[in-house]
């Protein structure tokens, strides 16, 4: 697979995940996919495997009511993709850190790809 592929499949990937799209969101994932969410600087969720990957999805749809990954740049390299976001959403539930219903989240981070067999094998959301 070339670049331009793998640049696609994040695309795919992140307009998935905007829709709120779990069955699109795990389309282009490998079967031994390995999704890590880091929060300054500590892992906080980690799945490994496909299944658990669209189970923590469905289950974190509730979250928010709305919710949108733009990406601000791109890094391409030959087995990697690296994007800059700017996250926004709406809280649809109570959060431990006193967040509350319709308040707005806004975030920057960056999300690292990776790739084997034509998929996403790995996904490291950083914030």
């Amino acid at each position: 697979m070339n670049v331009a592929t793998h640049k696609q499949l994040v695309q795919a990937y992140i307009e998935a995940y905007n829709r709120f799209d779990v069955d699109g969101m795990v389309r282009h994932l490998h079967e031994d996919v390995v999704f890590r969410n880091i929060a300054n600087g500590e892992v906080n969720l980690t799945t490994t495997g496909k299944e658990s990957f669209r189970q923590q999805a469905e289950q974190a749809k509730q979250y928010f009511s709305q919710r949108e990954q733009r990406v601000t740049d791109w890094q391409v390299e030959d087995n990697r993709v690296e994007v800059l976001v700017d996250y926004t959403a709406v809280a649809a539930m109570e959060f431990p850190n006193g967040l509350k219903p319709g308040d707005t989240l806004q975030l920057k981070g960056k999300s690292i790809f990776r790739f084997a067999d034509g998929r996403i094998i790995s996904i490291d959301d950083i914030s």
